[in-house]
Parts: structure tokens; sequence; C-alpha cells
């Protein structure tokens, strides 16, 4: 048989690849708006309630996870306070030691697992796309069952909490407290089926942010010129697979245990509860890192932005970043040196725990070096958020290099010096950058600013009562005050610092209350902000505030990392994407080169199908254990409903579609 000639191979090649050609007429002014037009019509959100489930645009999920986290948050906070209010005073009888133990552990439960690590997500769900230059996420289906499953697992967690049924041993539920022979009823198997709802949604929503930001990148934007805050996500997103599946194995063992009598974490049958702590601290302290990480891409796009110059040191930032995920696997023995460890693994884990100092420090420097060489530093609301890091997050940092200290750690484990601690760390690391990535990207989500003046009077409503809540919380925990008590009696001096404490919650009430006023009537009456109202550099404020429902058209490229900064480097846009189906282009890992393009599927109910049913398993699961035989048939018809073959389907054919993706001459 006579093989292809040269002329044939290079036809097909031309077929397989990007084109190079001339001043293409489809870039005309008005063969573009007409495209926008079909864009507009083909892209376009769902209408009318239906619509609204069926719903999988990326914006429109990261907005859902957003209100749906901050709502849980604001469940979480009311908790707290109740918690306050309890202890604001000795031998306060305004909530009974059950209730408390409920209301305790709802409140670490909500905010470790539905408000920190959803938050995050939802940021990244929203703005990854727009940051690499993308028209929608990869997996759009497989993102708004994240989503559902995120809803009901929380709807589930408080709808038993107000059946008298919420959990009741701690945010980490160890055994035998939460075994079969002291956990009665349901509350523990609530908590272990709340983990595995969280930890589904959250394993979804990394893989659709992996793929996205591997495959998704437009044409340009090669690994070394991502956005930090991109690079931040897939970072986290690497995390959560790691991470995730051991708590998964460690809750569902748990349920065992209680359901069928396996004997996973009991002694007395062989089992060993220390297994229990192990698995889930090598999930829960990179869980500290899967919140903290992400701040750390804010930080350095917030900073970048204000101080009009690219951050330092952008390798380095890099690796630190992937330095902390790494490292963050390796300490998780410091929670545990409470247990009778042998001295040489507690050593280990001592160094592992001081050395993760090292990484930070690197980032701490890189934004200080960043705003010293400062061209024109704007000191806005999100400015502030991002500068209260270097205080409150270094106290935190500091107590945790403390904790790392096996004496030390002796003495006040498990007293309110830790829970000083991880505060400072959590909402100093965390939630005041994510606070202050919201006032920044929040012109972009609505098209208005944010009013300064509330955000600055929130923010230092939110610092001083922070600081009023929490500092005293160290010195608590030095007189030895024991955390999750829910009384104590008087004359042991703890009655001042905590109703200081209180006082300093209410002020964080207040400062919280001022930032949702901000929020709702910025979104009616602020000013217009316009496309980049910050003068920002990353490709998010190349298109409309808000975005269309397609992101971009034409598709941008980029040639370095701030392409919004450099406008002479600006190399011409993609073309070739089809006007009348959602399609997206999909790239190289590497170098983000031009590979095919891909067609898009949705609006689908069968993400939500598949999430309710999922759910009437995990729930049926806990009061019968054949509820995970008889749950899985309706799982297993809503997934074929999912993967059914629709009649029209166009086959992936790399040859029909690389003819008609072409790039303008400059860049390739």
């Amino acid at each position: 048989m006579r093989g292809p000639t040269g002329e044939e191979k290079k036809r097909h090649d031309e077929q397989l690849h990007a084109r190079v050609v001339h001043d293409d007429p489809r870039l005309d002014a008005a063969a573009l708006e007409h495209d926008r037009q079909l864009l507009g019509r083909v892209w376009k959100n769902s209408r009318g309630f239906i619509g609204w489930l069926a719903e999988v645009d990326h914006k429109a999920i990261g907005r859902r996870f957003l209100v749906t986290a901050f709502l849980w948050f604001a469940l979480g906070g009311i908790l707290a306070a109740l918690m306050r209010l309890q202890l604001s005073r000795p031998e306060n009888t305004f909530l009974g030691p059950d209730l408390y133990n409920q209301v305790f552990t709802m409140h670490g439960t909500t905010m470790m697992f539905l408000f920190a690590v959803p938050v995050v997500l939802a940021m990244g769900i929203y703005f990854v796309p727009l940051m690499i230059g993308a028209r929608t996420m990869a997996l759009p289906k497989l993102l708004a069952y994240s989503y559902w499953m995120m809803l009901f697992g929380g709807i589930f967690l408080y709808v038993m909490f107000l059946g008298n049924t919420g959990p009741d041993n701690g945010w980490f539920s160890y055994p035998p407290l939460a075994g079969p022979e002291f956990g009665y009823g349901k509350r523990a198997d609530v908590w272990a089926q709340l983990i595995t709802f969280s930890e589904v949604s959250s394993l979804t929503t990394a893989t659709c942010l992996i793929t996205t930001i591997l495959k998704h990148r437009t044409p340009g934007m090669s690994l070394n010129r991502m956005p930090l805050f991109v690079w931040a996500m897939l970072i986290v997103s690497f995390m959560i697979l790691f991470a995730m599946p051991a708590v998964m194995v460690s809750s569902t063992c748990l349920i065992l245990d209680r359901l069928v009598s396996t004997q996973f974490f009991n002694h007395a049958e062989g089992g060993d509860a220390l297994l229990w702590q192990h698995l889930f601290w090598f999930f829960g302290h990179p869980e500290v890192y899967i919140i903290f990480v992400p701040a750390l891409g804010m930080m350095s796009e917030v900073i970048g932005t204000f101080t009009r110059r690219p951050v330092f040191g952008y390798l380095a930032m890099v690796l630190s970043m992937v330095s902390t995920a790494f490292i963050g696997f390796g300490v998780w023995v410091h929670h545990m040196f409470a247990t009778g460890l042998p001295q040489f693994g507690q050593s280990f884990f001592t160094a592992a725990s001081i050395m993760i100092v090292i990484p930070t420090a690197v980032q701490i420097f890189g934004w200080i070096a960043t705003i010293w060489t400062a061209r024109g530093l704007r000191v806005t609301t999100p400015f502030l958020y991002m500068a209260s890091f270097f205080f409150i997050f270094i106290i935190g940092g500091l107590t945790g290099v403390m904790l790392a200290s096996v004496p030390l750690d002796r003495q006040v484990h498990d007293t309110y010096f830790v829970v000083a601690h991880f505060h400072y760390v959590l909402i100093g690391g965390s939630t005041f950058p994510l606070l202050g990535a919201i006032v920044y990207w929040f012109p972009k989500m609505t098209g208005r600013l944010m009013s300064e003046r509330l955000g600055k009077a929130s923010f230092w409503l939110l610092f001083a009562g922070f600081n009023l809540t929490f500092f005293p919380m160290h010195l608590l925990g030095l007189y030895g005050m024991p955390r999750r008590v829910y009384t104590y009696p008087a004359g042991l001096g703890w009655f001042n610092m905590n109703l200081l404490a209180t006082i300093g919650a209410g002020i964080i009430f207040l400062s919280l209350l001022l930032y949702l006023i901000n929020v709702i009537g910025s979104a009616r009456h602020g000013a217009a902000a316009g496309d980049n109202p910050w003068e920002g550099s990353t490709l998010e404020w190349a298109t409309s505030s808000p975005p269309p429902s397609y992101n971009f058209h034409p598709q941008p490229t980029v040639a370095s990392r701030e392409p919004l900064w450099h406008p002479e480097l600006t190399p011409p846009p993609v073309i070739g994407l089809d006007s009348d189906h959602k399609e997206v282009l999909v790239t190289h890992v590497l170098d983000a080169e031009p590979d095919h393009r891909y067609p898009v599927h949705g609006p689908s109910l069968w993400p939500l199908v598949a999430a309710l049913a999922t759910s009437l398993m995990f729930i049926w699961s806990i009061f019968n254990p054949w509820g995970t035989v008889w749950g899985s048939i309706p799982i297993l018809l809503a997934l074929i409903g999912w993967f059914w073959p629709t009649q029209g389907k166009k086959k992936l054919e790399r040859g029909e579609f690389g003819t008609r993706l072409s790039l303008r001459e400059g860049l390739w």
C-alpha cells in the first residue's frame, strides 16, 4: 500500500494543529460583534427555576458556592457567639453541657468543612477560568454536582442539629468517645457522613480545577506565566486529592465500627484508637494549608496590583507554596505529642513543624520587598486586609513554632492557648485575605465598586474585635483554662479575660454586619467599576465587569506574566472557536500551545439528580447498612442518565476541529 506523500502529510498536519494566518476577516469589528451576539445566545445562562437548577456555568456555580459558604459561615458564627455568651461569666447556665458539646462541635465542623474549604474553592471556580483566559471550567456538570453535594451535606447536618442529633464529639471526633462504646445515638454517624459529603464535593471540585488549569490555559500562558493565585489553586487541588482520601477512609471505618461492628478503633478487639488520630491528622494538618495556600495567592494578586509592580521573586513564591504543601503532609504528629509517641518520632515531627516556617518566611519577605519597591502604593480596603496578614498571621505562626516544641506543647495541650493559636492562623492567614480578595474582585463579579468608607470601617472593627477576642485566649491557656469546657468555677482568674473575649466577639459581629451591608448596598447602588478599576495586570480584568457568559471573545493570548501591563507585547487573539456551539480550546500542559477544540455540554439536571441520589444513599446508610446497597440503585440510574449519549452528539475528531482553529501571525 502506498504511504502518504509529503504534501498529504503536510495537509494532515495542518488539520491537526493550529495554523498561522494573515489579517483574518473574523477579527474585524463587525465580525467580532456578530460572533459575540451568537455566543451570547449559545452560552446564555438558563432562566426560570428549572434553568437555575440545571445551570453549569462556572461563574454561577462559583457565586452559589460563595453565598452558600458564607451562609454556613454565618451559622457557624452564631454558634461561636453562643459559646462566648456561655463562657462570659463563671458557672453560667445559659447552655447546658449536652447542648454546649453540640454547639462547639457544630461550630468547628461548619467552619472547617462547610466554610473554609468551599469558600476558597469558590474563589478558584469563579476566577481561575477568567485568569487563564478560558471560556469555562472543565467538567462543568461534575462541578455542578460538587456544589449540590456541599449544599445537601450542610442541610443534612443542620437538620440533624435542630433535631437534637447534632454531632457532639468535637470536629475531630476522636474514638473511643465517638465509637460505639461511648458515642450513643446517631450523632457521631451524622458527623462522619457529613465528612463524606464534604470530601466528595472537595474532590470533584479539585478535579475540575486541575483539569482546567492544566488543559484550558489560553495560548502563551505557559506554566511560568500563570498568575500566582492560579498556582495556589493548582497546588491546593493536588493537596485535596492526597489529603481528603485519608479522612474519607477514617470516617468510613468509624461508620463501619458503629454500624456493622468492625473493630478498626476498638482496642479491646485488636483495633487502635490512635490509628484514627494518625489518619485524621494526616488530613487535618494539610487541611490548614488547603485553607491557607489560596490566601497566599490572593495576597500576591492584591499586593502586586496596589504596588503597581510584579510580586518580587515569582519563582521563589511558587516554590514556597509547593514546599509548604509538601512539608504540610509531614507534620501531623505534632497534634499527637501527648499520646506517648517515642521521643525520636517526636523530634522528627518537631523539626518538620519548625521547618515549614521557611517557605512561609520566603513569601512574607517577597511581599515586603514588593511593597518596599512599590511604584505608587495605594492603601485601599483590599490592601488593608492583606497588610493585616503580616500582623495576625505572624503571631499565629510564632505560637505555632512554640507548639512544635514538645515540652511547651504538653503544658498547653488542649488549653485555650491552642484555640488562640489556630484562630490566629486560620482567620489571620485565610479569612482576612479572603475578605480583602472579595472586596478586590467584587467589581469584576458585579460591575460595581464597594464603598471604601464602609470597607475601611468594617476592616478596623474586625481587626480590633478579632484581637480583643483571641489574644486573651493565649493568657487563658497559659493560666490553665482547658478548651471544650462548658463552664468554669469562679475564683480561677478566668472571668475577666473571658468577658473581654466575649466583648471582642460582639465587635466582630458588628464588623461583619457592616461588611454585609456594604456588599448588599454596593451591589445595588455602588459606583460603576468599569472593566479594570484597580488597573490590574491579569486576564480577568481584560473582559467586561461582570463577565459575559462566554468570558472572552476573541479569546486572548499572553506573552508575559502581566499581560495588561505590557500592551506592547500584546499577542494576537485566538479565533476559530465555533460561535454556534459551546466549545473550548484545549491546550498542552506545559507551554499551553493549542491542541484541539472540545465541545462543552450543559445545562443539565443530571448533576442535581445524581447528588440527590448520592445524598439519599449516604443518609440512608447511617440508619440501616442495607441503605448502602439499595441506595446505590438510584445512583446507578442517575449516572446512566448522566452519561447517556445524546442524539447528534459530535465525535471528537481532531482533524475536523483542527482545520477551524487559527491564530493571527506574530505569536507562533
